[in-house]
């Protein structure tokens, strides 16, 4: 499960997206290279011809190709949400994974355009299908936001089946479809005027991801609505904010954190009371978050911001970050978010967390210091033009913050590792 949203301005667009997964599986943030067309790719399941990839920055689950979010460095994010239909996806063979989608769009795609273009391409010709969740052995299909500096697609599926609208200012997604007859493209076999929510699975209750749709699409309105003050940064400060709700609101933002809101503690049978920032005990969590800056002044090869956290994001840090560029070839991002180790050391401080308040107050202590002075450290660097030098520099130098910060809770035995 997953809530992602983009909110489009004059300078550019905001994108974000919390991934859940299960609370035992390690997801891993990296960069990768540019790589040459020719050969053979091979996806978690499939194997098709290599056109080559752009440089990217990707979120996924340690044991999947696919990238359940990410941007690249054309300025391009994507993120999937699973979803329920009509259609069974424990029937379908092995083929491509929602994941596999987000991936092969970013590393083929110049505009949210051409990753509509490309991902529904290679959907009609290779279909869905295949183990997504190896924990609980789930197989399930997906829905995307796709977004770049001036557009946004939002993209629901069902097989080989699939509709689209573009984003007029601002959407969010979550796990249920959201599309009805507001769709301006779609596969062949799609009727038109077909109300996609004849798709929904009715056996499947939606209350699970209707109060995480609701908070998100009020947080992207407020955006709207509300002039932009502080640029950039302030912006995103309050996305992080969103991606910590706990069912009473934003809360948490890097240099204000304000009064720290407890994880909910109880969820209804049909789902209602998870939350954005998701605590699902003993099942699933948030595992890893993104916050985009797709500003529309990188076109000129000025890298696109972002920020990163893994694990639940009220346990967490939002690094700093830049995606590859022409300015800063493998972008900027500290190493160790791809060790796996990581991922499960904040995962151990998701867990703690939950125990009560107090736990996430002193988890907060320690972090929200490091995370203030990282953005607005990075914010610093950005005027300045700094290149690929510097912003690697920041990089270790946000890698060794952080690994201190983690240090000392454990060292408190607050997010000892098992």
């Amino acid at each position: 499960m997953c809530d992602t949203l983009c909110v489009l301005g004059d300078k550019g667009t905001l994108f974000a997206k919390n991934s859940d997964r299960p609370i035992s599986e390690a997801q891993v943030v990296e960069v990768h290279d540019r790589r040459a067309a020719g050969g053979r790719l091979h996806t978690q399941y499939l194997e098709m011809p290599d056109s080559g990839a752009a440089a990217t920055v990707l979120s996924r689950p340690a044991w999947l190709w696919g990238a359940e979010h990410g941007i690249n460095e054309h300025g391009v994010a994507i993120g999937n949400e699973m979803v329920n239909t009509v259609d069974d996806p424990r029937l379908a063979p092995p083929a491509l994974l929602g994941m596999d989608l987000v991936r092969l769009g970013l590393e083929r795609a110049t505009t949210a355009d051409d990753a509509l273009d490309v991902m529904t391409g290679l959907l009609e010709r290779h279909g869905q299908g295949g183990v997504g969740d190896a924990v609980n052995d789930v197989a399930y299909w997906s829905s995307f936001l796709i977004a770049d500096r001036a557009s946004a697609w939002v993209l629901e599926t069902s097989g080989k089946s699939w509709a689209a609208r573009p984003v007029e200012r601002g959407d969010a997604i979550s796990n249920r479809l959201t599309l009805r007859r507001d769709w301006t493209r779609a596969s062949p076999d799609v009727v038109p005027g077909t109300d996609l929510d004849s798709w929904r699975d009715r056996a499947t209750p939606t209350g699970f991801a209707d109060g995480r749709l609701a908070a998100s699409r009020a947080f992207v309105q407020r955006r709207l609505d509300t002039p932009a003050s502080g640029g950039t940064s302030a912006a995103a400060r309050a996305v992080v904010a969103h991606l910590r709700d706990h069912g009473t609101g934003p809360w948490g933002a890097p240099g204000s954190p304000g009064p720290v809101v407890p994880a909910p503690t109880e969820i209804s049978a049909d789902g209602t009371g998870v939350t954005v920032c998701m605590h699902i005990r003993d099942f699933e969590a948030t595992t890893s978050s993104m916050v985009a800056d797709l500003a529309v002044d990188a076109v000129s090869g000025v890298p696109c911001r972002a920020w990163v956290a893994l694990g639940n994001p009220c346990a967490s840090v939002f690094v700093p970050v830049v995606a590859p560029s022409p300015l800063t070839p493998r972008g900027s991002v500290p190493a160790a978010l791809a060790d796996e180790v990581w991922a499960h050391r904040f995962a151990a401080l998701s867990r703690a967390a939950e125990s009560d308040v107090a736990s996430l107050e002193s988890v907060r202590g320690v972090l929200d210091p490091v995370e203030t002075e990282l953005w607005d450290e990075a914010d610093a660097l950005v005027p300045l033009g700094a290149g690929p030098a510097r912003w690697q520099s920041f990089a270790s130098e946000a890698e060794r913050r952080v690994r201190g910060a983690l240090d000392t809770l454990s060292g408190a035995g607050i997010g000892v590792m098992a």
